[in-house]
């Protein structure tokens, strides 16, 4: 990023399905937003993913990490497609880009939209405003383990977790440091009653940093009694703090939680700034959907909202989240959140209400 322009380098990846329809609505309206903040974006678009694969053999060419170590921040559409197996398109583009450039948090806050209708009564998601920082390139998801004995009675599949001090305690940094300047509490997801290894060892961890930080009110739950509680009582929590798959989980049923998966952001962070971060809403590509028009791109903005914050645009992020609240308070909204608009609808009201301030 030059600092006398403002001018950001963003790398963007469309991927696949609605990822080439919601990436476009966000490169609009950052480009209309940017010209009322004083900041131009140069965009370098990629078209990698599941068809760059058919064609190719693989989700992104050999040195697709040194074209997009150069970007200040990575925005994605959405990564899958029929006929791909999905271990296929994640392990080809996805993780790596998050192992290789260290975003060791993947950071996903979920709270109610204006008129976005949670399944859960009103009572019990009434002030939900919670953060689940996620352990981002370790844990569950390794490429430890093999299978033996194929297609026979015998066969085997073993799959090892990886648990470091140095990634379990530099997640729970990041998620006590958030909740410092949060509500000041932070709960830990663990599992530590039946997995004998990784869990205790988590837990242990999670004390450790805990009396680092005396300030922060602490909890720890049974991923099964935390799932529990996110649908009888999701308003307690402030932080969650969580491994790799616990916190895949628990994103997605925050999501859902909230009122749909379609809204929903995240964001992959290098906190230490040595690679750029990446950002990307959680609905995957649906292809279901993918072509009509109708795809929701509230969960791609709200994702570009989270990455102008990474990029030091408070004032940017702030004008462009309240924009997109006010649509949706107006009713503009897409067939998945229970409205009749497009993504079109949704997207020039987005850049009409940034004009209107």
């Amino acid at each position: 990023m030059s600092q006398d322009t403002r001018t950001y380098r963003i790398a963007g990846l469309p991927g696949d399905g609605i990822g080439h329809e919601v990436l476009p609505a966000a490169i609009r309206v950052l480009d209309a937003l940017g010209a009322k903040h004083g900041m131009s974006f140069v965009w370098e678009l990629q078209e990698w993913g599941c068809e760059y694969y058919r064609r190719t053999g693989s989700m992104m060419p050999e040195d697709a990490l040194s074209i997009l170590a150069p970007a200040d921040a990575i925005l994605l559409g959405a990564v899958g497609a029929p006929g791909v197996p999905d271990h296929v398109s994640l392990w080809g583009m996805l993780i790596p880009i998050r192992r290789e450039f260290d975003q060791y948090v993947n950071l996903r806050p979920a709270r109610l939209l204006p008129r976005v209708p949670s399944p859960l009564v009103p009572e019990r998601v009434t002030g939900l405003d919670l953060v689940v920082i996620r352990e981002n390139v370790e844990g569950e998801y390794s490429r430890i383990g093999g299978r033996l004995y194929g297609g026979t009675e015998h066969e085997i599949a073993v799959q090892e977790s990886v648990f470091t001090r140095r990634g379990v305690s530099r997640v729970m940094d990041y998620a006590f440091d958030l909740a410092g300047r949060r509500r000041g509490s932070l709960a830990s997801a663990t599992k530590s009653n039946g997995i004998v290894y990784t869990m205790p060892f988590w837990d242990e961890v999670f004390a450790d940093r805990a009396a680092a930080h005396p300030d922060i009110t602490t909890s720890q739950y049974h991923i099964d009694a935390l799932a529990a509680l996110f649908t009888l009582d999701p308003t307690r929590f402030d932080v969650v703090v969580a491994s790799n798959l616990f916190g895949d989980i628990l994103t997605d049923l925050a999501a859902a939680v909230a009122g749909s998966i379609g809204v929903a952001p995240s964001a992959n962070i290098n906190p230490e700034r040595r690679f750029p971060s990446m950002f990307e809403p959680v609905h995957g590509s649906a292809p279901d959907i993918a072509g009509q028009g109708i795809a929701n791109p509230v969960g791609q903005l709200w994702s570009s909202v989270l990455m102008l914050e990474h990029l030091q645009e408070a004032q940017a992020s702030d004008d462009l989240m309240s924009a997109i609240e006010q649509v949706l308070d107006d009713g503009v909204m897409t067939p998945d959140i229970g409205g009749t608009a497009s993504t079109e609808d949704v997207t020039t009201a987005v850049i009409e209400r940034l004009g209107a301030r």
